[in-house]
């Protein structure tokens, strides 16, 4: 439910709702600024006008049919700004990239990459510890060790670190190493690991499931909004569907798509969009162009020995120069890129 309180509004009168809405046991988060909005939602019930019914201050009392009203616009009509620290902030007028490898190998490996993706201008490392995979052969990632390495080759060269977590008990091992959380495509609708990851209080990257409408994308960041958690990244990853030439169809009509419906940051990820590094530039210069706030690919001094997914991983010079090209397109759509 949103409340729109009148322009002319007391705080007591502010106040007043708020009370009434914390009372009868739901959560209200506030935004606005000449216009106060209130957020409401409740913990295992849908909040009704009636709740706060002949109270003194409303303009306007709205319900939306998704139930998505904390990431909706009509809560936030500007676009958020998720601040990370170290100067980086998604949502802003600055292009982030987030570059790294899809899974941590080894000390070495790792800083070779860190040091290269920094130089070329990426400011978050990404690299997966724990790795969901299809078969239970494959490798599954190296765990706490990739997150102390990750971290150690971060800091070395001032980036941030996204890292996978897969279940509720991975959340504050991996939130002691890591700046972002990700939640993988696999995991989207994994209620329990959403509800714990919005107590975290710890920025989350949400990837869109592979089979996963817009209106389920918005309903799952919702689960992290309604637990206390508003700092959402929204990530197009591509979706499965009938083609075959690539390994999902990267969607991205969902760019402006999610910008014309939530208030939250859009993260466009062309490595597993595609699966193939010829692709990876293209899409992720047409991601910036569509409206994207960050690109994520994937990056390895050398993708011929990568552990998982070296179809789709770009090696450093294809990263120099996609970021060449990436830096031309945001001065052509108003963005900047360091």
């Amino acid at each position: 439910m949103i409340v729109i309180m009148d322009t002319k509004a007391s705080d007591a009168q502010v106040a007043d709702v708020v009370h009434r809405l914390t009372e009868a046991g739901c959560l209200v988060r506030r935004s606005g600024m000449e216009r106060i909005i209130l957020g409401v939602s409740g913990a295992g019930f849908e909040p009704a006008p009636a709740l706060v019914e002949g109270l003194a201050g409303i303009a306007d009392v709205s319900t939306t049919e998704d139930g998505c009203h904390l990431v909706s616009r009509n809560f936030s009509p500007k676009n958020s700004e998720i601040e990370l620290g170290q100067g980086v902030t998604i949502g802003g007028r600055e292009l982030v990239v987030i570059a790294g490898p899809c899974s941590v190998k080894d000390q070495d490996t790792l800083y070779r990459i860190a040091e290269a993706v920094a130089r070329i201008g990426a400011r978050i490392l990404r690299g997966g510890a724990y790795k969901p995979r299809t078969s239970p052969y494959s490798f599954q990632g190296v765990g706490e060790e990739g997150l102390y390495l990750l971290r150690a080759a971060a800091d070395a060269h001032q980036l941030l670190v996204v890292s996978e977590v897969m279940e509720p008990s991975q959340i504050h091992l991996a939130a002691h190493y890591c700046d972002i959380l990700q939640v993988g495509a696999r995991n989207m609708q994994n209620f329990p690991l959403l509800r714990e990851l919005g107590r975290a209080r710890r920025p989350v990257l949400l990837k869109r499931g592979p089979a996963a409408t817009i209106d389920e994308l918005l309903a799952a960041a919702e689960y992290l909004a309604a637990c206390g958690n508003v700092d959402i990244l929204l990530c197009e990853r591509g979706i499965r569907t009938f083609e075959t030439a690539t390994r999902n169809t990267m969607d991205l009509n969902a760019v402006p798509a999610l910008n014309a419906r939530t208030h939250l940051p859009v993260v466009v990820d062309p490595s597993h969009g595609t699966g193939w590094k010829n692709y990876v530039t293209p899409m992720a210069r047409a991601a910036v162009a569509a409206g994207a706030d960050a690109v994520m690919v994937e990056v390895d001094v050398d993708p011929d020995t990568a552990l998982s997914d070296g179809a789709q991983t770009l090696d450093v010079e294809q990263f120099a120069r996609l970021m060449d090209q990436l830096r031309r397109v945001a001065e052509a759509v108003d963005r900047t890129l360091r």
